[in-house]
Formats: C-alpha cells, sequence, structure tokens
C-alpha cells in the first residue's frame, strides 16, 4: 500500500496563537505555511484580518495571503485547488506543509478532500436574499436546514445565501463526500473563555490603535463598495457602518468584542467534530507537547 503524504494542520479559534505556532513548527521541522482564512486570501485586507506580518512570518514561507482582489468573489474550490496545488510542490521539495488557519470548511475541503455539491448560481434567489437583512436570511436557514445553520457564520451574508441555494436545490446542504489524499496530524490550540475574550479584546484594541478603520476607509476608496465590505463580516461589516455614520466607535468596540467570541464559539463547534486534533493551551504548552511530532 502506498502511504500518503504526511501534512501538519494547525488550527483553533481566532486569537488562539495559530500563526506563531505554525511559525514555530515551520523553523523546527522545516516547513511552509499555508493559510486557511478565508478573508486573508484578500490583498490589502490585513489589520482587520489579523494578518501575519513579514516580521511574524521569520523568514519563513506563507502561501494563500493576498491572492485575491476584494472586490471579486473569492471561493473554497479555487482554495481547494490553489491549495492542494502549493501542498504538492512543497512535498516535492521535501518540506513539512503546515496548514495554519481558522477557517474550517477551508481545511476540510483540502485535507479530507470534500467533493463540494455542484450546484450552480441562482440570479434569481440571490438578488431576492440580498434585499433582506442577514437576520432574516439565518432564520430562514435555521427552517430549511437546521445542521448548517449550526455550523455556519451567522452573520455571512454571502455564505448564508449559497447555503440556502444549496438547500433549496437539494433539499440540504449534503453531508460532504470525501477522499482523503493526505495523513494529516492535527494541533489545535484553545483558551478558556475568559482568557480568549481577553485576548480577542487586547488584539482588537491593538488593531485600531495601528489604523484599522483607516485600513477599510482605503479599500472603499479604492473601490471596494461598502456593502461588499459589509459581506465581509466582523471587523469589515462593523467599521464600514461606521464611516458610514451608522453606528459610534463605542458600538464599534462593543459589536466587535461580542461578534468575535461569538464566531470564536462557531469555529470551536465546527473543529470539536474532529476527534483526531490534539488540543492544546498555548498558555501552558511546552517543547515536550510536541514530541509525538518527532515522527514527520
Amino acid at each position: 500500500m502506498i502511504s500518503k503524504p504526511r501534512i501538519l494542520v494547525v488550527l483553533g479559534p481566532t486569537s488562539s496563537g495559530k500563526s506563531d505556532l505554525a511559525v514555530e513548527l515551520a523553523l523546527k521541522y522545516d516547513g511552509e505555511v499555508i493559510s486557511a482564512d478565508s478573508r486573508q486570501v484578500y490583498r490589502g485586507m490585513d489589520l482587520g484580518t489579523g494578518k501575519i506580518t513579514k516580521e511574524e512570518m521569520r523568514g519563513v514561507t506563507h502561501h494563500l495571503l493576498d491572492v485575491a482582489n476584494p472586490k471579486a468573489v473569492y471561493n473554497v474550490a479555487k482554495y481547494k485547488k490553489q491549495a492542494q496545488k502549493i501542498i504538492a510542490d512543497i512535498l516535492k521539495r521535501g518540506h513539512l506543509p503546515i496548514i495554519c488557519g481558522g477557517t474550517g470548511f477551508y481545511i476540510d475541503a483540502v485535507v479530507n478532500g470534500i467533493i463540494l455539491p455542484d450546484v450552480p448560481p441562482n440570479p434569481e434567489l440571490r438578488k431576492k436574499l440580498e434585499r433582506k437583512t442577514v437576520e432574516k436570511i439565518f432564520t430562514m436557514l435555521k427552517k430549511l436546514d437546521p445542521n448548517r445553520a449550526r455550523n455556519i457564520d451567522s452573520q455571512n451574508k454571502v455564505r448564508l445565501i449559497r447555503a440556502i441555494e444549496i438547500a433549496k436545490s437539494l433539499g440540504a446542504v449534503p453531508k460532504a463526500k470525501s477522499s482523503q489524499i493526505y495523513d494529516p496530524v492535527f494541533i489545535g490550540l484553545d483558551l478558556p473563555d475568559l482568557e480568549l475574550k481577553q485576548r480577542i479584546n487586547a488584539r482588537l484594541k491593538r488593531r485600531l490603535a495601528h489604523g484599522m478603520v483607516a485600513e477599510v476607509a482605503r479599500l472603499h476608496q479604492e473601490g471596494v463598495t461598502y456593502r461588499r465590505l459589509e459581506k465581509f463580516g466582523l471587523e469589515y461589516r462593523n467599521c464600514a457602518l461606521l464611516l458610514q455614520k451608522k453606528i459610534t466607535e463605542e458600538q464599534l468596540i462593543q459589536n466587535l468584542e461580542r461578534e468575535t467570541f461569538q464566531y470564536a464559539k462557531r469555529q470551536r463547534t465546527w473543529f470539536r467534530r474532529n476527534k483526531e486534533i490534539v488540543w492544546l493551551n498555548p498558555r501552558t504548552c511546552s517543547d515536550k507537547d510536541f514530541l509525538f511530532l518527532e515522527q514527520i
């Protein structure tokens, strides 16, 4: 039997320290990092997505950052195709592929070789749903497909509409078929609720201090509409609302603290289904916790 290539996956909720750990492991095991973040693929979306900086990369090669125009839609099918091509190249050069991120759907699509449902866009349905609030769309999805609603970002209008599109076509978003072509090792980082909230809030304040609102204003000046920015959710939606004077700075911070922690809980729900993940606390873990990686 031909053995499957070994890859490493570092995952967890937002603000748990994934990027730093991926760099450490890449330096130790001669690896290269493939980002698995549905928003970090877009150019110019740096502070709002918490994108790793050149200094933080410490010379480690990172892939699938800044590969898409924020005016255009980038989807999981494109990500899967590009990521698997990059992984093949990394393996060919004798290095260790390290997938790192918090977008569970992107990770599953690549690592488990998920075959996505073949449902074409429905322009008429999309136009109708676009006029509804994100809350109404989420309520519709809960009625159509409760299972999908439990794992989706309830504030991401694009994903909600796509899920409804699939559910209306197929009856429900099907359990994806998979064809695993890798032998993955999963490392998950997480913290108790209070500590994770503190990290989320501290990180938010740093990003605001470094110009996150100005970043969103620049994207708008470069032609990314407020409507499009709002579809990115979280930081971009709230900063766009602030720039349009629909909310105050105080509301911006309150919204983001609450919504980001809610998002982290949804990430946990997605990842906890995978029983192969070795979960670690980034504050207390040490080198001995990674001894099992010596077999790679």
